[in-house]
């Protein structure tokens, strides 16, 4: 039950607020009316109409008493101006019981009048109830009600505030309007409050995604407490990634300068085969140096632009040729319309060429796609390989994993960093790096999904 009504409950804090503050206001008029309005009313207008009623019987009394029509007609001549009423004997005016629907105490005041003057009626012996009809509707203002005496049908007109109290729809009325009213002044301050809280998501969201929007502190001494912890969080890090930066420049600089030295002494050596042998570790070790650098360097230096989606997958295709890789570019059908997406080119341009060459280094047929979506960009990469099976593929984006009874590695060595620096670049863009089983050609699926 509790799981069905979180369905149609808002799920944006603004909605919940919203809710909050709308729910007690409508309770409060729900109560106020019915047990204000409906009941006090009420009882204010049959004590009214029950007043009235008093003097309508003793006018009716009168007439029925008077021998003839002239009588009573003196009879209600001096009646009608002490009583403040107008009457109208014999009357040939037919009335039916009417009201407005708008009216709260009409259907009480038609019922009151029923009542009274049947029970005056009853106690004097007449059969049957005097009252023939009330409207309240014909004349503006003013009761009309007609009765069955001995001299005909007599018509009582009044005014309508001696049978009812006149400002209960203007209570119910003013109440509405001052809720409305208070309604779009608590939203106003409510959303000045938020804001706040949005903006901090906002930035916080496009940290995760790698870019850093300009973002004050704001709104309430909590809001400002969390907004101020967040830039000296998002502070602490650039500042740790600049530092990193900067100290792996100098590590690179200081170890390529003793292996350039070594390049140069073993180039000055004859040709033989343990001068081959020490040229393959020089080379070796500046592979593992330059994997070694990427995985700590990152794209951190570099800012998020927009960038052509398709043109970036065709480049990465086109330079894995131009490496000797087999590999093709499987484009978007039908065309994209905008595919234009802020990132980091040269990061995912590296991540597309790990994904392309870790393919190519275990499998003969390796085909790159994309799709995008409001949400998503997903880089596709496929090949017809071994794979990875299902229970190593966490493993296999770990740094320095190598998964050689799965994958061969007949096709040269690998350092263990092509996945993890991906899944890295793909996590500082808002996303993540999946693998899978490609259906299309038998061997690995690496999707490469970027936040948009």
């Amino acid at each position: 039950m509790s799981f069905e009504l979180r369905r149609f409950l808002p799920r944006s804090l603004y909605g919940r607020a919203a809710l909050i503050l709308i729910v007690p206001i409508v309770t409060i008029q729900l109560v106020v009316s019915i047990v204000f309005i409906q009941r006090h009313f009420e009882r204010v207008t049959q004590q009214m109409t029950g007043n009235i009623a008093l003097e309508v019987e003793y006018m009716l009394r009168q007439v029925n008493a008077a021998p003839d029509l002239a009588a009573a007609q003196q009879v209600v001549a001096g009646l009608v101006a002490p009583l403040a009423l107008r009457v109208e004997l014999p009357s040939n005016r037919a009335l039916s019981d009417t009201r407005d629907f708008v009216d709260l105490t009409g259907a009480f005041v038609i019922e009151a009048l029923y009542q009274s003057l049947g029970a005056a009626a009853a106690t004097a012996g007449q059969p049957s109830n005097p009252v023939l009809g009330v409207d309240l509707v014909a004349e503006r203002g003013q009761v009309l009600l007609l009765l069955a005496s001995d001299k005909g049908p007599m018509l009582v007109t009044m005014d309508r505030g001696r049978v009812s109290t006149s400002n209960a729809h203007q209570l119910l009325v003013l109440m509405v309007v001052t809720s409305v009213l208070m309604t779009l002044i608590a939203f106003g301050f409510l959303r000045n409050q938020l804001r706040p809280i949005a903006q901090l998501a906002r930035a916080a969201e496009a940290f995760g995604k790698g870019r850093a929007l300009p973002y004050r502190p704001r709104g309430a001494t909590e809001v400002r407490a969390a907004g101020a912890a967040f830039l000296d969080m998002r502070n602490r890090l650039e500042r740790q990634i600049e530092q990193r930066t900067l100290m792996l420049s100098g590590v690179s600089h200081d170890l390529r300068t003793p292996l350039t030295r070594l390049k140069l002494g073993l180039a000055m050596l004859p040709d033989d085969d343990e001068v081959e042998a020490l040229r393959r570790d020089v080379s070796d070790m500046e592979k593992l140096l330059d994997g070694f650098l990427a995985f700590a360097r990152g794209d951190a230096l570099e800012t998020p632009q927009p960038t052509d989606a398709v043109q970036l997958a065709q480049q990465a295709v086109e330079n894995a040729h131009r490496a000797g890789r087999n590999a093709s570019f499987d484009p978007p059908v039908p065309p994209l319309a905008n595919p234009q997406v802020l990132l980091r080119p040269e990061a995912i341009a590296r991540a597309l060429e790990n994904l392309l060459n870790n393919a190519d280094r275990h499998a003969s047929q390796v085909v790159l796609s994309l799709s995008l979506s409001p949400k998503n960009l997903i880089f596709t990469v496929q090949d017809d390989g071994p794979g990875i099976p299902e229970d190593l593929r966490a493993e296999a984006v770990r740094p320095f994993a190598r998964l050689d009874p799965a994958r061969s590695q007949n096709r040269g060595m690998s350092v263990g960093l092509g996945l993890s620096i991906t899944a890295d670049i793909a996590r500082s863009h808002g996303g993540t790096l999946r693998l899978g089983h490609s259906e299309r050609l038998g061997g690995l699926k690496a999707e490469l999904v970027l936040a948009r």
